[in-house]
């Protein structure tokens, strides 16, 4: 029962292959270049998941009750944000499910415009062919196909 933060063999630059990978599959599907995004991707110990502790810049200000409103009414989006309770993001809870779950959602005191979030979903579920599933629903639904 241990964390190891390596998945893959790593690369030149010292980051793993998935690690880059993620990098580079980030720029290409929302097709901007200009993303910039560091990771260090581990192997943890649960049934099936995938965690990620996000920061993302924005362009201008926000509110956070903004982005948990905007967050709440996305499909396929679960917001799971109530730290009075102890209640955000497991594995253990996205297990078996198609959502996406996002919590711990915050300003980042340490810059401008910028976001803090933790995000969980299983990834057996919510992956490749899923993600397929659910485009082909849309476009069905927006009457693309």
């Amino acid at each position: 029962m241990n964390i190891i933060p390596q998945i893959d063999v790593f690369t030149e630059n010292g980051y793993t292959k998935e690690e880059m990978k993620m990098t580079l599959e980030t720029k290409k599907i929302m097709q901007d270049d200009s993303i910039r995004l560091t990771a260090t991707c581990v192997r943890l110990p649960v049934m099936g998941g995938h965690s990620e502790s996000v920061n993302i810049e924005f362009e201008k200000d926000f509110e956070v009750e903004e982005v948990n409103r905007l967050l709440e009414q996305f499909e396929g989006v679960s917001v799971v944000d109530d730290i009075a309770n102890l209640k955000y993001p497991m594995p253990l809870h996205a297990h078996d499910k198609d959502a996406v779950f996002v919590g711990r959602i915050r300003r980042d005191e340490t810059q401008a415009n910028t976001l803090n979030c933790w995000i969980v979903s299983d990834n057996l579920r919510k992956g490749a062919a899923t993600n397929a599933v659910q485009i082909a629903e849309w476009l069905l639904k927006k009457h693309f196909i």
